[in-house]
C-alpha cells in the first residue's frame, strides 16, 4: 500500500446507523481514514456530526455540492480520494454523479440508485469517467460465501440445480414509520426509497448473494409481494419464484414483518455433486453434504479453505468474524484495487459489487414489481 486513501462521506450523520457501519468498516484494515463529509442535509447537523467526529472544521461541509467543489481544489496530497454513499435511496444518484464527474471514486451503499433509469445513467457515467465504484453488498465479503463461490466455480458441487434464499426481518411488524424511527420512515416513503420497499433494503441483498456464489443470472421471476403494515404502498413480504439461465430453479422470501426474526439472511444451493448452505446469523460455518461423503463444515481460516477464501479470513481459526468484518472486505478490495490504479498496477478482476451488480438489483426490482402487478406472472430480468 503506497498511502491511506482518503475518504469524504455522504450521509451517515448523528443517529445514522450504516453510517457508522461504513466508518468502522473502511477503518479496520488500515487502509482508509475519512478526512471530511457532509453528513446531514441540515448544514447545521451536517457540521455538528464532522466535528464530533474529530474532523478538521473547514472539511466538515453542509452540502455534498460544497464538500465534492471545495474538495476537488484541495492539492492531490490532501484531497479526498474517494466519496461513501450512505443516505436514503433517493440521494444516492446525485452525489455519486457529481462526484464522478469531479473526478472522484466512489462507494456507495445500495440500492445502488432510486430508480432503474439513474442505475443505468450512472453505469454509462462510470464507465466515461474511468473511476472506480464500489457497491457494498457487503454480505458477499464473508470468507463462507467467498469458499462457496469458490467451491461452485471450480465444480465441485456439479451442475447446480436448486438454489433457496431467504431473508427475513423482523422489525417493521409494527407501524414503526409512524413513531420517531427514522430508519422506518424513509423506507417505507416511495419518495425516498423507491418502487421496492423490502424489495430494495433486503430482496437486493438476497439477489445479489444468489448470483455471487452462483456465478449465474437470474432470468425470471414470479414474484407475489405483500403490503401488510397499515398504510404502507410498498412491499414489507414477498414471494418469489426464480429460473437461472442455466436451467437451474429456486426459491426467494423476503420480509420484514416476519415477527421475531432479526437479520436472518440464508442461502442453499444445490448441485449434482453436493449441495451447501450458509447463514449470516451464524456466518463462521459453511455446512456442504456430498453424495459419496460425511457432511463438512468450514469455518475462516480452518482447514480445506480456497485461497479465495483465506485472502479474507483476518484472524485464527476459532475466532468470530462476521458482519463488519465482511463490510470491510468490500473496502479492503476496493482500496486496494484503487492503490493499484494510483500507481499504474494492473490486478486481477476486482472481488467487490460494482455498478453493473446495482443495475441488476434495480432490475430485478423493477421485474418482481411487475410481476407482482400481473398476478405473479413470469417476468423476465432483461
Amino acid at each position: 500500500m503506497s498511502k491511506k486513501l482518503r475518504m469524504g462521506m455522504v450521509g451517515g450523520g448523528a443517529g445514522s446507523f450504516i453510517g457508522d457501519v461504513h466508518r468502522k468498516a473502511a477503518a479496520i484494515d488500515g487502509m482508509i481514514e475519512l478526512v471530511c463529509g457532509a453528513f446531514s442535509s441540515t448544514a447545521e447537523k451536517s457540521i455538528a456530526s464532522g466535528l464530533a467526529l474529530h474532523l478538521d472544521e473547514n472539511r466538515c461541509y453542509g452540502t455534498f455540492e460544497e464538500m465534492i467543489k471545495k474538495e476537488a481544489t484541495l492539492p492531490e496530497e490532501i484531497r479526498m480520494d474517494f466519496v461513501a454513499i450512505v443516505t436514503p435511496n433517493h440521494m444516492h444518484f446525485p452525489p455519486a454523479k457529481m462526484a464522478l464527474e469531479y473526478g472522484f471514486h466512489v462507494v456507495s451503499d445500495k440500492p445502488v440508485t432510486l430508480t432503474l433509469e439513474e442505475a443505468e445513467i450512472l453505469q454509462d457515467i462510470v464507465a466515461k469517467s474511468g473511476k472506480l465504484f464500489a457497491l457494498t453488498h457487503n454480505y458477499t465479503g464473508n470468507s463462507m460465501v467467498k469458499q462457496a463461490k469458490a467451491m461452485v466455480a471450480k465444480g465441485e458441487l456439479g451442475t447446480i440445480r436448486k438454489i433457496q434464499a431467504q431473508y427475513l426481518q423482523g422489525w417493521l411488524s409494527t407501524s414503526l414509520e409512524k413513531t420517531e424511527q427514522k430508519q422506518a420512515a424513509w423506507r417505507v416513503d416511495p419518495k425516498r426509497s423507491g418502487i421496492g420497499g423490502a424489495l430494495g433494503d433486503i430482496g437486493t441483498h438476497a439477489e445479489n448473494l444468489i448470483e455471487y456464489i452462483t456465478g449465474l443470472k437470474i432470468k425470471e421471476i414470479a414474484a407475489d409481494l405483500g403490503r401488510f403494515g397499515e398504510g404502507r404502498v410498498l412491499d414489507d413480504d414477498g414471494n418469489m419464484l426464480i429460473r437461472m439461465e442455466n436451467g437451474a430453479k429456486g426459491t426467494m422470501s423476503i420480509s420484514q414483518i416476519a415477527l421475531g426474526e432479526e437479520n436472518n439472511l440464508a442461502i442453499k444451493v444445490y448441485g449434482t455433486k453436493g449441495s451447501l448452505e450458509w447463514y449470516q446469523e451464524n456466518p463462521n460455518e459453511l455446512i456442504t453434504r456430498w453424495l459419496d461423503e460425511p457432511k463438512k463444515i468450514y469455518t475462516p481460516n480452518g482447514n480445506g479453505l480456497h485461497d479465495e477464501a483465506l485472502e479474507v479470513s483476518r484472524i485464527p481459526a476459532g475466532h468470530p468474524e462476521g458482519y463488519l468484518e465482511a463490510f470491510a472486505t468490500i473496502y479492503k478490495n476496493f482500496a486496494t484495487h484503487l492503490n493499484a490504479v494510483n500507481e499504474g498496477k494492473k490486478i486481477k478482476k476486482p472481488d467487490y459489487p460494482t455498478v453493473a451488480d446495482g443495475v441488476r438489483g434495480m432490475k430485478f426490482i423493477y421485474a418482481a414489481v411487475e410481476s407482482d402487478n400481473n398476478n405473479a406472472a413470469w417476468t423476465k430480468i432483461n
